[in-house]
């Protein structure tokens, strides 16, 4: 038998082992979902075309009147948020189950947006958002000039 001296971390590295070995220990849903699953970041698709952009947030499960949509400056953030509730009565027993979902993305705005005229709307569990364009951000068509 070898006896086999095991040398210590240097002591200035710790604090960065020990949230190495916190974050890996985690659960993914845990780290995808922060907390278990109580609060969410649900994926978003940004799409510029010629005379706007258009945002689409994955988010099944939740109603119209669960967003929230706020400009403040440039930055444009789109809250979230359901609360449900289930109920059990048994002979011999009640459960009740509570669970809020809730999240918030933020996204700086260009100044080519026109904020005054942004709509969204939300149907078959996609928040779509379209914020158009200022018309002199606009592209132009291509056009020919001729030489004289």
């Amino acid at each position: 038998m070898n006896i086999v001296r095991i040398k210590k971390p240097r002591t200035e590295f710790a604090p960065f082992f020990s949230a190495i070995d916190g974050f890996l220990s985690r659960p993914f849903d845990e780290l995808a979902f922060n907390q278990g699953g109580q609060s969410y970041r649900p994926l978003a698709n940004v799409v510029e075309e010629s005379d706007h952009f258009a945002i689409d947030i994955n988010a099944p499960g939740l109603n119209k009147g669960d967003f929230k949509l706020n400009i403040e400056k440039d930055t444009l953030t789109i809250t979230g948020e359901a609360q449900k509730s289930t109920e059990e009565n048994k002979p011999n027993y009640t459960r009740r189950e509570f669970s809020l979902h809730s999240f918030s993305r933020s996204f700086i705005l260009p100044e080519s947006i026109d904020t005054d005229n942004i709509q969204a709307n939300y149907e078959n569990g996609i928040l779509k958002i379209r914020l158009p364009k200022l018309p002199e951000a606009q592209e132009k068509p291509v056009r020919t000039i001729e030489v004289a």
